[in-house]
């Protein structure tokens, strides 16, 4: 059977990137925060925007955060699956929306280049603002 709960997969290098607010001191506290605010997009949904699409905005939905580097040790929480990176975020949020083909599928990112690669895929694309905390 197909799944219908919509897939909303976060670019957590680029999301936690969007906002010079100290992160680079500490990547993986500022990983972690992200993880725990997603936890209510799991259930509620992403909140309502002038691009978010309308099925993304009503939950539960399934949330998955790909996490690379530093922050590569970060682990999931009730609601929100963390996929580690081995090389690039960018290929393995790619990954993630090809494994899921014909599902709704929104990507969090405001790389341009990933934009670009899984639209091709099917998939909508809002930027960090979408889920910030």
């Amino acid at each position: 059977m197909e799944n219908l709960v919509p897939l909303v997969v976060v670019d957590s290098a680029n999301v936690v990137g969007a906002v010079p607010d100290g992160w680079w001191r500490d990547r993986v506290g500022a990983t972690e925060r992200l993880r725990d605010a997603l936890v209510e997009v799991a259930s509620a949904g992403v909140p309502a925007g002038a691009s978010v699409p309308e099925w993304a905005c009503a939950g539960p939905v399934e949330v998955v955060l790909v996490v690379e580097g530093a922050a590569g040790g970060v682990v999931g929480v009730e609601g929100v699956r963390v996929v580690r990176a081995q090389g690039s975020g960018d290929d393995r949020v790619v990954d993630v929306v090809a494994a899921a083909p014909g599902r709704r599928c929104l990507v969090v990112t405001a790389d341009r280049g990933l934009r670009a690669r899984v639209s091709a895929l099917g998939a909508e694309v809002v930027g960090p603002r979408a889920v910030r905390p």
